[in-house]
């Protein structure tokens, strides 16, 4: 491998949105990463995508265009 051209990969201390804190390994240029969204909560981390496909595009397209009996 060629020398050099690796970013560094050292710890990084990640702070959650309740305070809480955790460590871990990432090329990430600084000491601590804070998170925004809660992990708890967001459909990213919890598998809500039941939601999304409810609003989705598809649903509303079926729902404009059911009278035309289209399947």
């Amino acid at each position: 491998m060629k020398k050099d051209i690796h970013p560094n990969y050292d710890i990084l201390t990640v702070e959650l949105t309740d305070g809480s804190t955790f460590e871990t390994r990432s090329t990430y240029e600084g000491d601590v990463l804070k998170l925004d969204i809660d992990v708890k909560t967001h459909p990213a981390w919890t598998g809500g995508t039941q939601r999304i496909r409810e609003d989705g595009r598809v649903a509303k397209f079926n729902k404009r265009f059911s009278n035309f009996g289209l399947k």
